[in-house]
């Protein structure tokens, strides 16, 4: 009988082959894109000013303190630094190597409890999400922290899917503790909303008291409070301030109240995880029925129950949020490709359908890019159309491989994955090509003509990509903004209008970067400089 596709194990030296292609894929691009404003450079400048200052307790940015999140990251980053350098490369290579250990998490996941078929099926699922594709390859925080969420998650899976008492169970339950550690490390508390109330909801739904009594509490709090607790108290120690501002205010303020100003309807992430999942939209609602009954294990644990209430609660949570942004269903993705994976697992059709189905939605959004850039800025960046037609050539060429190539049933996923993986990365090159994405271009004109005295100043705003290009803080002058709560710690560090004026005239070695808009008014107040750069967003002007 032929081999169903993926059926079996192939030779471990090919497999990593396989893997290698992937991880090639999945870097590509990382050092070449520049950084994108404003939270790639705020996730970039605060490790480096942490490296800067050796100071890592105290986060800052721009040289006030910044408490929005933990310092997993920072510190991470800051590592890297010291080693390397401050490059784009080295500012993404945490965030954006935990995201692809995602995909190898959910195949070996998968394929331990269900078997190879559903592990490529859900690595397939996983790699050709633009979603999680393209949030994987940004600077921000929330690609380690799925790694670490999902992964506390599914280890506490394969506990209680162990036998009671063994030591398989006492591992995976520790190393889901670690994970959910790590996890308060890199967001902070909602961890523990989510997994618990996950734990919660699954228990009383199976009427099964036996999980709680199987979570190793003598081990895994202590273990999980060693990894926490030191930074929460010495910062707090450092930091009077710090545990209101960061418990009451980044917490719980931020999902009851709109203080963030960053509402959006209920449905946002809804709409979103429609994106996330459209190249394999159509069997989402079977998947999700098949996991809610789960009938694929002997034991009584049902994992993908556990899944499903996992994802849809995590959907649920952020939805009823007053505070929304983008990237923070993220932890229910690999999720959710475990459960697509395994209720696919059989199909013929599957992958070849998502080969196919990609490279008509990769052309059709290059198509759209096209249309948007021309009707937003009224001009295509020449440098786009490579990456664009490179995107749409990755996709038609996986697709290719996928369905026509000879024997493609054992290359089908791998070729899938990467191609979707190039697909999005080139994508998302384009993007950051467009105008006012990033501060990149507009300080290749600006930073020869700073010198090391230079005084910076930011006027009425602050580009978040300025300071780890330049390597150097600036001195704001009327704003606030994402510095709010560090300039109120520490007053004098913002500066007037009256303030700045005296002396920016006094300066003879200054350039200071405010918003074209406004440039005409501070002229008025007696602002003098030359223009020396700048684009859509930013100039910059030298005092001499």
């Amino acid at each position: 009988m032929a081999r169903q596709l993926g059926q079996g194990r192939r030779h471990p030296s090919f497999e990593w082959a396989l893997w290698t292609a992937l991880a090639l894929a999945w870097f590509a691009t990382m050092p070449w894109r520049p950084l994108l404003d404003p939270d790639e450079g705020r996730y970039a400048e605060i490790p480096r000013e942490m490296l800067a200052r050796g100071d890592w307790i105290t986060p800052r940015l721009n040289d006030v303190r910044y408490f929005e999140k933990p310092p997993l990251q920072y510190w991470a980053t800051a590592a890297l630094y010291s080693v390397f350098g401050v490059k784009e490369w080295t500012a993404r290579l945490w965030t954006v190597g935990l995201s692809f250990l995602c995909l190898p998490m959910v195949f070996c996941w998968t394929r331990r409890l269900f078997g190879q078929e559903a592990a490529l099926a859900a690595l397939t699922s996983l790699a050709v999400s633009p979603y999680f594709a393209i949030i994987g390859q940004l600077n921000l925080l929330d690609g380690a922290f799925s790694l670490w969420l999902c992964g506390a998650v599914l280890a506490f899976a394969l506990a209680q899917c162990a036998p009671i008492g063994s030591a398989s169970e006492r591992r995976w339950m520790l190393a889901a503790w670690l994970a959910g550690a790590l996890a308060v490390l890199s967001k902070g508390i909602v961890v523990g909303v989510l997994v618990g109330s996950t734990l919660i909801l699954y228990s009383l739904l199976e009427r099964d008291r036996l999980i709680w009594r199987r979570l190793h509490w003598m081990l895994g709090l202590p273990l999980f409070l060693l990894v926490t607790l030191p930074w929460f108290v010495a910062v707090s120690w450092r930091n009077p301030a710090f545990a209101e501002f960061f418990f009451v205010h980044e917490h719980f303020a931020r999902f009851l109240t709109t203080v963030h100003q960053r509402v959006e309807p209920w449905w946002y992430f809804a709409a979103i995880l429609a994106f996330a999942a459209l190249p394999w939209l159509i069997p989402v609602a079977g998947a999700c029925r098949a996991a809610w009954l789960d009938n694929t294990q002997e034991i009584p644990f049902k994992p993908l129950k556990m899944l499903l209430i996992f994802s849809a609660f995590t959907l649920l949570f952020f939805s009823s949020s007053e505070s929304k942004l983008a990237p923070y269903i993220l932890p229910m993705m690999p999720a959710l490709a475990v459960i697509v994976g395994v209720h696919v697992a059989r199909s013929r059709w599957f992958i070849r359908g998502v080969a196919v189905f990609l490279a008509v939605l990769v052309s059709v959004l290059a198509g759209v890019f096209v249309f948007y850039a021309l009707r937003r800025f009224g001009f295509l960046p020449p440098t786009d159309v490579p990456w664009l037609l490179a995107a749409s050539a990755a996709a038609v060429f996986a697709a290719v491989l996928a369905v026509g190539w000879p024997g493609s049933a054992s290359i089908a996923p791998w070729a899938t994955a990467a191609g979707a993986i190039l697909s999005w990365q080139f994508m998302l090159c384009a993007y950051t090509d467009l105008p006012e994405r990033s501060a990149y271009k507009m300080l290749l004109t600006v930073r020869p003509l700073i010198g090391p005295h230079t005084q910076l100043y930011t006027v009425e705003q602050y580009r978040e990509t300025i300071s780890p290009y330049l390597q150097r803080t600036l001195t704001p002058v009327q704003f606030e903004g994402e510095l709010a709560f560090g300039l109120s710690q520490e007053p004098g560090r913002e500066l007037t209008a009256k303030e700045f004026i005296a002396r920016w005239s006094a300066s003879t070695d200054a350039v200071l970067f405010v918003n074209p808009a406004a440039f005409d008014d501070w002229r008025k107040r007696g602002l003098q400089g030359k223009v020396i750069g700048g684009d859509n967003e930013t100039l910059a002007v030298s005092r001499l």
